[in-house]
């Protein structure tokens, strides 16, 4: 086998079958599987480190499309190197129920680490991922064995969007020296040249972030393998390589045009561009014998790179007991049975903010599980999310467990998935409510993937206070509430922050807490065995043939009370129940649901300092809402409490006038 020419063969068959596929689906975007090529085969053959029959094996490098328009690049990638994608999956391309949809989705696709599309995320995720096999191999202690690298390939669109400035400086200041990422330099967006409103010098820009820098030809395969090789033996500081590609090369007719980027080349420009690349234009979805052979011989050297790094790895953990233990508890992310319990002893006796409570039981919680790292944006003296007997994880310190994110929000959500989805972690990441708007990107995305990521908001409402509507959540939690997939529960005080954080740690998929600014006072002791935050309400006090229902949440559970008490001495009959988690609440069975808000009683109050929006499913249509559908203002927060009527008095009155 003349190998140089069979790469050449493999390199025009990633081409092909990615435009043939395209052709197929009537859509998609050949131009960068056309113009990539090139780098991404050098990259699967010569040096990642990866073993298709086991996409999910540890040791592996991860490679992340953050450019995940291209994905039909990745798909051919996919089915070349034998992974389980056939090649009607390939001809199913953006169909219905096939393994490959338009852009690459994590848990779908065997081989596919991050769900991307939206420009820029991808490597921010990475920029997790390298943070997660960079603390991974310092709290194992072997950097040797735990050298996994990231490799990203992205984008003008990738560069152009912010959260890859604040992914990039994050990434240079931590000197992630296991994540590589190509940039493919082709000049063209959807609208034509980059020139219309882009003129970054992309290199300055990185070496200005502290990274290492290099530029090639990106369709010379000879410069394409020497720039890797430097990039992966270059230690201190993360790689950027920057390759001058054509879009769509190969095409006769529409190479380094914008019309390559977005919709297929024509059945035409396809025969052509295959008989320019010395491909029969009368065969379709083929691969070549050599190709199938060349790929083969790699693929056994692969495996027995896998076994040799498994056995390697085994031999470690057997002379480092403690190492092994842990190792295990990483991998598993385990969590004791009696989690509960425990976090519960860990609850303040006296009065607090649910942030300061919330801190309290986190720092037991990183005590009891070790996967559990996490940090804020620079925001972790309010949060109360500092793990107080770990240090940060910096250059020189990789096994720190409090990651410092700096004030970059989407950044950080980003991080979180990449950490989650690395293996080895539960991430928390920590910010101010109103501040989860700079995050939605990230939090969509961790809700797609069902990332095991717990994403933490104080000062959760109008009693920020003083700091005044820019700072005040009004419509943050409606936005949670919104995503599916991700589970948003607002505990009332500290004992349901407790159960709060034992359901986020067990619970699959993503998690949002909801924590106050203002101390609170803990539920009375006889209410405190009532509390089920895994059912998501439960009715917390009642009175036999109740007239009426109050339903909160957070802090205004306690006002609540309150006014259930005044109204009881009225003669009045009152149920509360509290309802920290809409998500855990809808996944009860219906005879749960009709026990707690029985269909018959039709009086219903609700009671949460926001927007009413989404309450009336639980107020029904009788029911009366009590929340806050306007900005708020600068003020002492008990004093926005009594103006916005979330005191217990106002709330009995309003709900006596309700009744009347």
């Amino acid at each position: 086998m003349d190998k140089k020419k069979a790469v050449e063969k493999a390199v025009n068959t990633v081409r092909v079958l990615s435009a043939e596929a395209i052709e197929k689906a009537s859509s998609g975007h050949p131009g960068l599987p056309m113009g990539c090529a090139d780098y991404a085969f050098t990259l699967w053959y010569k040096f990642m480190r990866h073993n298709p029959k086991d996409p999910c094996w540890i040791g592996r490098d991860r490679f992340i499309l953050s450019a995940g328009h291209g994905s039909m690049m990745l798909y051919s990638l996919l089915h070349l190197f034998e992974y389980d994608l056939s090649m009607d999956e390939l001809k199913n391309f953006r169909q219905y129920g096939s393994k490959t949809p338009g852009h690459p989705e994590y848990g779908l696709t065997p081989g596919v680490e991050v769900t991307t599309g939206p420009l820029g995320t991808g490597f921010a995720t990475a920029v997790g991922m390298a943070i997660a096999g960079k603390q991974l191999a310092a709290r194992m202690g072997n950097e040797e064995i735990f050298n996994q690298r990231m490799f990203v390939l992205s984008s003008d669109g990738c560069m152009m969007e912010g959260i890859t400035h604040e992914a990039a400086s994050l990434a240079g200041h931590n000197k992630l020296d296991n994540l590589i990422c190509f940039y493919d330099d082709n000049h063209i967006t959807i609208e034509g040249s980059t020139d219309l409103a882009f003129s970054d010098d992309v290199g300055q820009r990185f070496e200005a972030y502290g990274w290492n820098v290099l530029k090639i030809d990106g369709q010379n395969r000879e410069e394409i393998e020497k720039a890797l090789k430097a990039a992966c033996n270059h230690k201190g500081s993360p790689t950027m390589i920057i390759g001058r590609t054509t879009i769509g090369y190969g095409s006769p007719n529409k190479a380094g045009d914008a019309s390559a980027h977005g919709a297929p080349l024509g059945e035409d420009e396809l025969a052509e561009t295959k008989k320019a690349l010395g491909m029969d234009p009368d065969k379709k979805f083929h691969v070549d014998k050599e190709v199938r052979e060349l790929i083969a011989e790699r693929l056994n050297q692969l495996t027995e790179s896998a076994e040799s790094w498994d056995a390697e790895l085994e031999e470690f953990l057997n002379n480092n007991p403690d190492k092994k233990k842990l190792m295990k508890s990483l991998l598993e992310k385990t969590v004791p049975e009696n989690i509960l319990d425990q976090l519960l002893e860990a609850v303040p006796d006296e009065a607090k903010a649910t942030r300061a409570s919330g801190g309290a039981v986190m720092q037991k919680a990183s005590e009891l599980v070790p996967a559990l790292v996490g940090g804020s944006a620079d925001l972790s003296p309010s949060t109360k999310t500092l793990i107080d007997a770990e240090s940060s994880f910096a250059p020189g310190n990789y096994g720190g467990r409090n990651l410092h994110f700096g004030v970059r929000e989407l950044n950080m959500g980003a991080c979180a998935n990449g950490l989650a989805l690395f293996g080895t972690t539960i991430p928390y990441v920590a910010t101010f409510a109103v501040f989860s708007d700079f995050m939605k990107p990230a939090l969509r995305l961790a809700a797609i993937q069902k990332a095991k990521a717990i994403f933490i908001f104080t000062h959760d409402s109008v009693f920020v206070g003083e700091d005044g509507p820019t700072h005040q959540p009004i419509e943050q939690m409606a936005m949670l509430r919104a995503l599916p997939e991700m589970t948003v529960i607002r505990p009332a005080e500290s004992y349901e922050v407790a159960h709060a954080w034992a359901e986020a740690l067990t619970m699959e998929g993503p998690v949002a807490l909801f924590l106050t600014r203002q101390t609170v006072e803990n539920l009375p002791s006889e209410c405190l065995p009532k509390i089920d935050m895994s059912k998501g309400a439960y009715v917390l006090s009642d009175d036999e043939e109740f007239e009426v229902i109050l339903i909160a949440t957070g802090s205004e559970v306690l006002e609540a009370l309150g006014a259930a008490e005044d109204l009881r001495a009225e003669g009045k009959k009152v149920r509360v129940v509290s309802m920290p988690s809409w998500e855990l609440f809808e996944a009860q069975e219906k005879n749960y649901k009709e026990k707690v808000l029985p269909s018959d009683c039709k009086k219903r109050v609700i009671v949460e300092a926001g927007t009413t929006f989404g309450w009336p499913k639980y107020a029904g249509p009788e029911g009366l809402i009590i929340g806050i559908d306007h900005f708020g203002e600068s003020g002492p927060y008990k004093e926005l409490a009594e103006k916005y009527g979330l005191t217990a008095d106002s709330i009995a009155e309003r709900v006596r006038e309700y009744l009347s």
